[in-house]
């Protein structure tokens, strides 16, 4: 048991700065990765069912491009969070269904990255998609971007249900035409979620879990 912790806690803090490994200067690779502490998991160790699609590894984000601090599409958790989501996945599964991460641990350079984006006014390029009602200036007052997260703890995953088996899902294309995030399922980014009534991110208020406006199977889908 001794070996296996150790082999288990060594993934972790690899995983970890693999995720938090950015492109740096010659000067400043030099300084220790920034590590995720040793109680901290990748999620793959504790539950290879679970679905990633660890979304700020590529350009599909409201940013329109890979966020600082993700280099690998790893989930990392704590080990608490991660054995929570095995627990719920066992139990999914019997049922037909998944569990789907998109993001788990956030380093605070990718918090960071979210801030400097949300504060430039001009860079709005994915605005049809992520929030095509909202005016970007008030995305900090919305509560849609914060100087802070709950990620960083390690404890937070933003995560869905999918239906087994699941359906293969079609890369993101950098300048492709883009769908508001509250489009019908069949209209908006291809996803093999079930239909929560919006995509991953958006940043409207139809992604509240109690907005009234999403009712029937969408609604049922959330509870």
């Amino acid at each position: 048991m001794t070996g296996m912790r150790t082999a288990l806690r060594a993934l972790a803090v690899t995983a970890a700065a693999l995720l938090a490994a950015t492109a740096l200067s010659p000067t400043a690779q030099a300084r220790p990765e920034p590590r995720a502490p040793e109680e901290f998991v990748a999620l793959r160790s504790v539950d290879p069912t679970i679905i990633q699609e660890m979304r700020y590894t590529t350009a599909h984000t409201f940013m329109g491009e890979r966020v600082d601090g993700y280099r690998q599409p790893v989930c990392i958790l704590t080990r608490p969070a991660a054995r929570a989501l095995h627990l719920a996945q066992k139990r999914l599964l019997r049922q037909g269904y998944a569990l789907k991460v998109y993001d788990c641990y956030r380093p605070q350079r990718a918090v960071d990255h979210f801030v400097r984006w949300a504060k430039d006014l001009d860079d709005q390029s994915m605005k049809r998609e992520f929030y095509p009602l909202v005016d970007k200036s008030r995305l900090f007052e919305d509560g849609y971007i914060a100087e802070k997260s709950g990620h960083s703890r390690g404890s937070t995953v933003d995560l869905t249900l999918v239906r087994m088996p699941a359906l293969p899902t079609r890369p993101y294309r950098p300048g492709e035409r883009l769908t508001p995030c509250f489009a019908p399922k069949d209209e908006r980014f291809p996803d093999n979620s079930v239909d929560m009534g919006t995509g991953y991110d958006c940043f409207d208020t139809l992604s509240h879990t109690d907005d009234p406006q999403i009712q029937g199977a969408q609604r049922a889908n959330r509870q």
